[in-house]
């Protein structure tokens, strides 16, 4: 599929689709639409669709009325006319009644609601419809062109997020996770590192080995480095995702209905892999490194057990009183090792508390940290974006439910804030840097008819780049 801008007027056509975009209480030249507008007013809606006949050939006509103009009200719109829009073939987008900044904001909701709309994953299905939509004209005279590339570098990241997301445990091993983010990294002029076992053990990252002991996948630590500021030597932001590509819980083990959807407990590695590649993309002119901690969690005679102790990467040793919080182990080695990097952030992504879901449902991220800044920065990319996000509390009290008397802490802190005792946990790995963790676990993929991958946070760590760069 492609996008291109015609900075003209919309000339009648007949073997393309049209899309008039407009605002409330507009009038256009073209009698149909004119006549779809005074519908939609009567009818209190702001999307309509119909055919009519252009010298003698039928054409597909939509009219999407911009009643509300922030960005969440032209999202939930766009989503309406990507929906009419993917069963097109090609489509001109009408955009002349628009003012600048409505326009721009149009284009980028638009590309990636039409993303969204088309995305399908059938790699393994014998009969797969190919996508009918070819080629979307926009008709702009305002620059649009930086809006579209936001946009087709969105869908870019998030569909690299759903395809490894999407794919089965017995696929995206921690092997295949590791070479596909090398390529990815490799497609975009990027530089990857791949450390296995041996590399993993000299640094001892132990807590990342004891999560990864129970099965014979094996363990890989993943870094991808971006150049893309003026200076090279500029303090990099680094995104740190948890990539467990199945989590059965462990010795822990998780209860059998839905453990299918364990293959997903890698989508925090998949987003940042994905939002990597399309800041690469972007070229955005800051300095980027990922790192992706990535192993099985699984149940047999080598897997570590409860009450087991090991000591992390930064000399802290953890008992372990439930082998299902591993997200957090592989994660505390993974952010002592980002210190190397004397980061200007580290944002961490994981599908780590089922708490989350008790707290926020859904809908939005939780974000927590140790630094207000950067935890300000997210949520205004969250709120420019609509990716939604949601701060809670990190008090030092909550560190109390992780004192273990046996070790310097416990990997659980019991029933109680479970998503914050989580963030507690990853605090104690992060006191050398400004740092934000955020927990995805109810947003990263969709259960039921709709199952699959979701594709978030990558909007939102995209837009919090953007606004660094």
């Amino acid at each position: 599929m492609e996008f291109s801008i015609k900075a003209e007027q919309l000339q009648p056509q007949n073997n393309s689709s049209l899309l008039i975009v407009c605002p409330a209480n507009s009038k256009h030249n073209n009698s149909v639409a004119s006549s779809l507008l005074s519908q939609l007013q009567q009818q209190q809606k702001d999307f309509i669709a119909t055919h009519t006949v252009e010298h003698n050939q039928v054409q597909a006509l939509a009219v999407a009325c911009i009643e509300k103009e922030d960005y969440a009200s032209l999202q939930k719109l766009a989503a309406m006319a990507a929906s009419w829009a993917k069963e097109q073939t090609r489509i001109n987008v009408d955009l002349s009644l628009l003012s600048e900044v409505l326009a721009q904001q149009w284009v980028q909701a638009f590309t990636i609601a039409v993303g969204e709309a088309v995305y399908h994953f059938d790699t393994f299905k014998k009969d797969s419809k190919p996508v009918a939509l070819e080629h979307i004209n926009y008709y702009t005279i305002y620059p649009v062109n930086e809006y579209l590339s936001k946009g087709e570098a969105v869908v870019y990241g998030m569909n690299i997020c759903k395809d490894l997301g999407n794919a089965p445990g017995n696929l995206c091993t921690p092997a295949y996770l590791a070479s596909s983010a090398a390529k990815i990294a490799a497609d975009v002029g990027a530089s990857a590192r791949i450390m296995a076992t041996a590399d993993i053990q000299e640094m001892g990252m132990n807590a990342l080995l004891a999560v990864a002991q129970g099965s014979s996948a094996g363990a890989y630590l993943i870094e991808l480095q971006y150049h893309g500021a003026p200076n090279t030597e500029d303090k990099p932001v680094v995104l740190v995702g948890k990539g467990i590509t199945f989590d059965s819980g462990g010795i822990s083990l998780k209860p059998g209905a839905a453990m299918d959807e364990m293959k997903f407990d890698m989508c925090g590695a998949a987003a940042v892999i994905g939002t990597f590649a399309a800041a690469a993309k972007l070229k955005l002119p800051l300095n980027l490194v990922a790192v992706i901690p990535t192993c099985e969690n699984m149940p047999s005679g080598n897997a570590v057990k409860p009450g087991d102790i090991i000591k992390a990467m930064n000399g802290l040793n953890i008992e372990v009183l439930n082998t299902d919080a591993e997200g957090r182990l592989i994660l505390s080695d993974a952010l002592t090792y980002a210190e190397r990097f004397q980061p200007k952030a580290v944002i961490d992504v994981a599908t780590l508390t089922g708490a989350c879901i008790i707290a926020l449902g859904h809908v939005a991220q939780g974000v927590l940290g140790n630094n207000q800044s950067v935890i300000d920065q997210i949520l205004q990319a969250a709120a420019s974006i609509n990716d939604k996000a949601w701060q809670l509390p990190l008090f030092d009290e909550y560190k109390e439910q992780l004192k273990s008397n046996f070790a310097d802490l416990q990997n659980i802190g019991g029933r109680a804030a479970g998503t914050i005792t989580a963030a507690a946990f990853l605090s104690c790995f992060t006191e050398a840097y400004p740092w934000a963790h955020l927990d995805i676990a109810g947003t990263a993929w969709h259960s039921g008819n709709n199952k699959g991958a979701s594709g978030r946070p990558v909007p939102l760590l995209l837009e919090y780049l953007i606004q660094q760069s």
